[in-house]
C-alpha cells in the first residue's frame, strides 16, 4: 500500500517545499518558518531508517534551486542539521514537546548560521539579525507540526521499513 507509505512522506516534504517558496508580504517574509527543516526533523525522529541525511541533502538542494541560491548551500546546512537529529533521535524522541521545540530552534539557528557562513565565504554578504527571525517562528510552530505529522503517520500507518519484513514479502511473491 503506497510502497510502505513513502508517498505520504514525500507529499509532506513537497508541501514543505511549496510553503518555503509561497509568496508572503514583505513584513512577514522575514519570519517565514523553516518548513522543510521542521518536516525533516519530524520524519528523522520518527523514522530515521527511511528519512535521513541523504533525504535532507536532496531537499536542501531542491531548496537551493527553488530559492535561486548558490547550489549546495542549503543542502550542506540541511544535512548538517539533520545529522544531529539522526544521531540523537532516540534521546530527542523522549524529550517533552517544549524541549523538542527548543532543540528544533537550536537546529534552525545552526541551519541559518551555516547558510550565512557559506554565503559569506562564497558571495560576501553581511550578517543581519533578521537572518535569525525564522528561528522564533520555527520554535513556535514545532508543537503543531509535530502533532499534525504524528496524526498523518498514524492515520496512514507509516512505519519504519523492516528488512526482514521486506524479505518475507519478497519471498512470498517469488
Amino acid at each position: 500500500m503506497f510502497a510502505h507509505n513513502g508517498v505520504i512522506i514525500l507529499f509532506t516534504l513537497l508541501i514543505a517545499l511549496m510553503a518555503s517558496i509561497m509568496p508572503m508580504p514583505l513584513s512577514a517574509d522575514a519570519f517565514r518558518p523553516d518548513w522543510v527543516l521542521i518536516v525533516l526533523i519530524y520524519w528523522c525522529m520518527a523514522l530515521p531508517g527511511r528519512v535521513n541525511i541523504i533525504t535532507a541533502w536532496v531537499m536542501g538542494f531542491l531548496l537551493d534551486v527553488l530559492l535561486g541560491s548558490v547550489l549546495g548551500v542549503h543542502a550542506a546546512a540541511m544535512a548538517i542539521s539533520i545529522y544531529i537529529i539522526v544521531v540523537n533521535h532516540q534521546k530527542i524522541r523522549n524529550f517533552s514537546i517544549l524541549q523538542q521545540a527548543l532543540i528544533t530552534g537550536v537546529l534552525a539557528a545552526l541551519y541559518h548560521l551555516v547558510v550565512f557562513w557559506l554565503q559569506r565565504f562564497l558571495i560576501d554578504i553581511i550578517f543581519l539579525t533578521s537572518y535569525l527571525y525564522p528561528v522564533v517562528t520555527t520554535i513556535i510552530l514545532w508543537p503543531w507540526v509535530f502533532y499534525l505529522l504524528r496524526k498523518v503517520r498514524r492515520n496512514f500507518s507509516i512505519k519504519s521499513v523492516s528488512y526482514t519484513h521486506l524479505r518475507a514479502h519478497e519471498t512470498r511473491h517469488d
